[in-house]
């Protein structure tokens, strides 16, 4: 199948059959499905990164009817980064050390890498199914100020394609104003393949979001969530979140590394909450 699908590929080359869009992408879906198959027939631990990672898998959600800009290409290019990024620091097992362990298993770990610094993973099982926290962390994303007391504000600036945006987020003071007001300018990149989803971001800017009156403009990235139903009990999703901040500032090491690790522990307890009250329902988006 695999030859003939090429074949197909190398007949849109042909200046009489590259501008048949739909020829374009039945040609792209094809190559997309018959090398997710290969993908599929490996094993290993690792299997699942794989998955998301493929940069073929891309081709087919690409190609839109209305052609990208050289600047959405450039923020395109940036969630690719972030993500591929991301995954390849989560892949690497070694180094890992733990910041805090909690009684119901949530636990947070960090590491120091050479050309990014200090990062930090959280790792939670909630009792919820991946589509609800999918819902939550994407669909109804500007209204997470409304649960989560560390973030003030989410406001979607730009959309490009399916799976990219641009966001500002402020973050609140943390108690004692011990670390003041930051905001961040961010490409956040989403991708589902199967019953694995990932959401990966990395500063960036914006014309629309200069740098704010009384905030500091942090930065972050590479950073991700991922999130992965339980092969025991699929009800529950695995969630693992690499964050990775420049707070800018002068501000202590040891400040920083108190405050990013609670803060993950306090976003897992508040995700919980949220979870288990009622939410209004979210408009549906294709992903």
């Amino acid at each position: 199948m695999l030859p003939a699908t090429f074949k197909l590929c190398a007949g849109i080359s042909y200046r009489h059959l590259r501008n048949m869009t739909g020829l374009r992408r039945k040609a792209a879906v094809a190559i997309s499905q018959e090398l997710n198959k290969l993908a599929f027939a490996g094993t290993g631990p690792g299997k699942w990164i794989n998955q998301v990672r493929r940069r073929s898998s891309l081709l087919s959600s690409r190609l839109e009817e209305r052609p990208f800009s050289e600047v959405e290409i450039s923020y395109l290019k940036q969630g690719e980064e972030a993500l591929q990024k991301s995954l390849s620091i989560l892949a690497d097992q070694d180094g890992w050390k733990t910041e805090t362990a909690v009684g119901n298993g949530d636990r947070v770990l960090s590491k120091v890498l050479p050309d990014v610094g200090k990062v930090f993973r959280l790792e939670v099982v909630v009792d919820q199914p991946l589509d609800s926290l999918y819902d939550e962390l994407v669909e109804r994303m500007e209204q997470m100020g409304d649960w989560n007391p560390n973030v003030q504000e989410v406001k979607i600036l730009q959309k490009i394609g399916k799976d990219t945006l641009i966001t500002h987020e402020t973050a609140a003071a943390t108690p004692g104003n011990i670390v003041g007001p930051r905001d961040f300018v961010s490409v956040r990149c989403t991708k589902r393949r199967g019953s694995t989803c990932v959401l990966a971001g990395m500063a960036t800017k914006h014309g629309a979001m200069p740098e704010q009156k009384g905030f500091v403009r942090a930065e972050n990235g590479p950073t991700c969530m991922i999130l992965r139903p339980l092969a025991e009990n699929p009800s529950q999703t695995k969630l693992t979140w690499l964050l990775s901040i420049d707070l800018k500032g002068w501000l202590p090491k040891s400040i920083i590394n108190q405050v990013l690790s609670q803060t993950q522990v306090d976003f897992a307890n508040h995700l919980r909450k949220r979870l288990a009250s009622p939410a209004p329902p979210a408009v549906a988006v294709n992903c």
